[in-house]
């Protein structure tokens, strides 16, 4: 924990300390792509994923449909780089479509 000041701070500034003295950044991360997929991607595309992972800057989508995987591999650039706007910050470099 960090010493105690007289300074006050924003609830956004302690919530950024909290998150990063704490190590929860990865975590955070983790549920925030998975909500982004679902609100960029619609109830369409949501209804066919199974599960969705974010490791070492890889989002890997679990798939129950050959055909929207195929889809969506046409798509994969702009894909990520909607996901990453969504975010607020470079969080994905690649996707794995499984």
């Amino acid at each position: 924990m960090t010493k105690r000041t007289r300074e006050f701070q924003s609830i956004q500034e302690l919530m950024k300390n909290v998150i990063e003295e704490n190590k929860l950044k990865k975590g955070l991360n983790q549920v925030s792509i998975a909500d982004a997929w679902k609100n960029l991607m619609g109830n369409g595309v949501a209804n066919y994923t199974e599960k969705v992972t974010l490791q070492n800057n890889t989002l890997i989508v679990k798939l129950n449909s050959s055909v929207l995987r195929e889809e969506l591999g046409h798509g994969k650039e702009k894909i990520i780089k909607m996901l990453n706007e969504e975010m607020g910050q470079k969080v994905i470099e690649r996707i794995m479509l499984c």
